[in-house]
């Protein structure tokens, strides 16, 4: 079996931009895979990346040889050495579809030829539900929803204000790593109303977003210790491993972190220091599937558990968590964003996210990551094509 092409597809769905890959084999056999540059800037670089790996490393080779690719593309790419989030787009987003031409063609989904399932389902959390909120109270309101919807675990952004600009309501984060003692307040007020409206046993996580400075992190933390916070995600800039260690050893909340962090070269030193505990490795950018499990191998060693980042994309990168969730034993909750719409499930022929019951999802039993790309929905995304 030979590599023969290599379609990019860069999506625009929900306000965001999902870069797809779908891989193609002289046998007939496809898989897809995807890039974790999709909100924010950097998506048509992303695709870019993604299309420059493929006519370079891909095309005429073995997609069985997996780990021998990604040991290529990381050697000979030159920028991987010491690279960021663009360059590992590219990666794990390639990487994901070979682990789905496998699977496929062995009729196995991919976490049977990484050690077999460890659960048959996960506990997952919602997130995106606090985008239009900004009050307390809309908060606490929304909070009850989600709550009534079934979840019993909910996150949100209690830094961050609603983007009224944008027809999703995205989010805006702190400017300047500066805030002052009313945006404090309003934090603390944000998170107290949801522990109120939603009550002692729902798990509630607060995403930072790296956003202020150690010492405000620090005076918020401690505020926010006695409302039984089960984790707080990037309290500290994920690059500066000693401020992250600091606030980790002084707060009584479990710290998060890794969704911009890379391969497991980046992920060590936080591990060395025991600056979190809680690991994040976003599957669309950390270097794949088994480099996230690589991770998560890591982790274990530290009794440290791993919770997948890349699951606000598009439902392949749903499909690929999944995966990832089934064959680690470490692995701690999922993350979901239970509302989103028609256009973003109706990328694949049929999204993981749809099999949701109860706060939990099963893990996809098809061959390979269990989806396939709907071409009438994807074609007109169409970014580039690489062929022999």
């Amino acid at each position: 079996m030979k590599v023969v092409q290599a379609n990019v597809y860069l999506v625009e769905v929900s306000g965001r931009h999902p870069v797809l890959v779908e891989v193609l084999t002289d046998e007939g056999v496809s898989g897809v895979g995807e890039a974790g540059i999709v909100y924010g800037a950097g998506s048509t670089a992303a695709a870019g990346m993604v299309k420059d790996l493929a006519e370079r490393f891909l095309l005429g080779a073995d997609p069985f040889r997996i780990e021998a690719l990604w040991v290529e593309m990381y050697d000979h790419s030159f920028w991987a050495k010491g690279g960021g989030p663009i360059v590992f787009a590219g990666i794990s987003a390639i990487e994901q579809a070979l682990w789905d031409i496998k699977g496929k063609a062995l009729g196995v989904p991919v976490y049977e030829l990484l050690g077999g399932k460890c659960r048959d389902e996960v506990r997952v959390y919602a997130n995106g539900w606090s985008f239009h909120c900004d009050e307390p109270e809309e908060f606490a309101r929304e909070a009850e929803r989600v709550v009534g919807d079934g979840f019993d675990a909910l996150k949100l952004y209690p830094l961050a204000t609603r983007l009224k600009t944008t027809p999703d309501s995205g989010l805006r984060h702190v400017s300047g790593r500066s805030i002052d003692r009313e945006a404090e307040r309003l934090c603390v007020a944000r998170v107290r109303a949801v522990r109120e409206a939603v009550g002692p046993k729902v798990d509630i996580m607060l995403d930072m977003s790296a956003s202020v400075t150690p010492e405000v992190m620090l005076r918020l933390a401690r505020q926010l210790e006695e409302l039984d916070i089960a984790f707080i995600e990037e309290p500290a800039d994920p690059f500066d491993v000693d401020a992250l260690k600091w606030v980790h050893d002084q707060v009584g909340i479990p710290v998060a972190v890794g969704e911009r962090l890379y391969t497991r070269y980046g992920f060590r030193r936080v591990l060395e220091l025991r600056a979190a505990d809680i690991l994040q490795p976003d599957i669309g950018y950390v270097g794949g599937i088994l480099e996230a499990k690589k991770v998560a191998a890591m982790a274990e060693a530290y009794s440290m558990r791993v919770q997948p980042h890349l699951v606000c994309a598009s439902p392949v990168s749903t499909a690929a968590a999944l995966q990832f969730d089934a064959c680690v034993p470490n692995f701690y909750i999922h993350e979901h964003y239970p509302y989103r719409g028609p256009e973003h499930h109706g990328l694949v022929d049929h999204a993981p996210e749809l099999d949701l019951k109860n706060g939990h999802l099963p893990i996809p039993t098809r061959p390979g990551l269990g989806v396939e790309l709907v071409q009438a929905r994807v074609r007109r995304f169409l970014w580039a094509e690489c062929k022999r």
